[in-house]
């Protein structure tokens, strides 16, 4: 993605001023915007940041990351991330919840979703623990 792209989260802000620096390692300072980076890391294939914010109980995370990063991948590859709206955002000092739709296409076929996602803060850091679909 270039510098002065809108970014692939949806929030109508320039990449390099939402996303970007996430990305290149500075910690989302809270949940919500972690949630809105690991959507936009699903659309530009940065398998590695996906991989790194997930919680090790997670029931998804896969101590094989090179198997997990082929999957990331291949799923990257072959959706269309076509929008992101957020519907809640529940803050906290350690947990918190973001409801979300996200509009993805692979291929032919319409795989948008809403999820409550819940998110842990660890050492100074906010992890996806868990998402609870709601369609």
């Amino acid at each position: 993605m270039k510098k002065f792209e809108r970014c692939a989260c949806w929030s109508k802000q320039l990449y390099h001023k939402c996303c970007q620096p996430y990305h290149e390692g500075t910690p989302p300072e809270n949940a919500l915007k972690l949630m809105r980076s690991r959507y936009c890391a699903y659309a530009l294939d940065l398998a590695d940041y996906i991989i790194d914010t997930t919680h090790g109980d997670n029931e998804h995370y896969n101590l094989n990351h090179d198997a997990w990063r082929n999957e990331l991948h291949q799923f990257s590859a072959s959706a269309k991330f076509d929008g992101l709206k957020i519907i809640e955002f529940i803050d906290g000092e350690t947990n918190a919840s973001v409801t979300f739709t996200a509009s993805i296409r692979l291929g032919d076929t319409d795989a948008s979703f809403t999820e409550r996602s819940a998110f842990l803060k660890e050492n100074e850091r906010w992890f996806y623990r868990s998402g609870e679909m709601l369609d």
